[in-house]
């Protein structure tokens, strides 16, 4: 037991370890949630649970969103407690397409697309609840808002990235991608099921592209997430002692080494490394690989 807490504290002091992170709340928030719910069950309480609810979950009803504003965030990280495979999918989807934001854009943006998108589905949510009569007394939870933000975001910056599925062979991600948000705009305007959800992937899908497109043009729409959660991140921090340093005068140069790829890559270098993914398996490649990989499949 010790083992695990302490791999759990170290999943929280590794830098640029977003991804793990990310799952790891959402996990332990589905394990402390069911927990509760039994604890308050069993002794006969559950209008306590309830009230927890309320204060997690994003009411549809404007007005009570208005005195719970914290549920826009505290929702996309809160599942259904009806079985594991809300948050089982969730969490796969995450990883797999979290897992290529991470390696070609960072940590700290997987972060930020991953906090956006949950907000973007918790507005779309919010606009559609108050439009549909009746509607407004449902609630929404989950993280397939924000997933959806990771996977469209994924399939927008490599849509030529191709995953092995089983039975199907290697599919390309924007067709996985393509394929998702299909089926959620169809489940929302033909038969009007779970249309809370569905209108949550469409507005986190909608800002995963956006996210990606905006980057691209040289605009990062996460920079106000990034600056808030470094100010939050230095309220737990203790300040340095001013020290009195004495500075030489003489210069030093340095030469600056970066590990970013920013060539073209020919075909003898992408066989080569295709060769080694054969050999050893993706996770095998430098960072610098597989800049070339990624530079290479926006080209097809």
């Amino acid at each position: 037991m010790t083992g695990i807490v302490d791999d759990f504290k170290n999943a929280f002091r590794k830098q640029n370890n977003g991804l793990v992170q990310i799952i790891l709340i959402n996990v332990v928030i589905f394990l402390v949630m069911i927990t509760l719910f039994w604890i308050f069950k069993a002794a006969d309480k559950r209008e306590y649970f309830m009230s927890l609810e309320e204060n997690l979950y994003l009411p549809g009803d404007i007005k009570k969103f208005l005195f719970h504003p914290w549920t826009l965030i505290t929702y996309f990280f809160v599942h259904s407690l009806e079985g594991p495979f809300h948050i089982l999918f969730n969490m796969l989807f995450l990883y797999w397409f979290g897992k290529l934001i991470d390696e070609y854009l960072g940590s700290r943006r997987l972060v930020n697309l991953y906090i956006l998108g949950g907000i973007a589905g918790g507005i779309s949510y919010l606009i559609l609840a108050n439009l549909i009569p009746g509607f407004s007394n449902s609630r929404l939870l989950g993280a397939s808002g924000a997933v959806y933000a990771v996977v469209v975001g994924a399939a927008t910056l490599m849509p030529n990235y191709t995953f092995f599925l089983f039975l199907l062979g290697p599919v390309k991600i924007k067709y996985i991608a393509g394929f998702y948000v299909i089926t959620s705009y169809i489940s929302l305007a033909v038969n009007g099921e779970n249309m809370g959800g569905n209108i949550a992937h469409l507005g986190g899908a909608l800002m995963g592209f956006l996210f990606i497109t905006q980057l691209n043009n040289g605009n990062d729409l996460g920079r106000p997430i990034s600056r808030f959660l470094e100010w939050v991140k230095g309220l737990f921090q203790s300040k340095p002692k001013m020290k009195v340093t004495y500075r030489s005068t003489t210069t030093v140069t340095t030469k600056a080494t970066s590990p970013t790829y920013s060539g073209t890559p020919d075909d003898d270098e992408i066989d080569a490394i295709l060769d080694k993914i054969n050999r050893s398996g993706y996770e095998s490649l430098t960072k610098e690989e597989k800049q070339k990989l990624f530079r290479a499949s926006q080209k097809n």
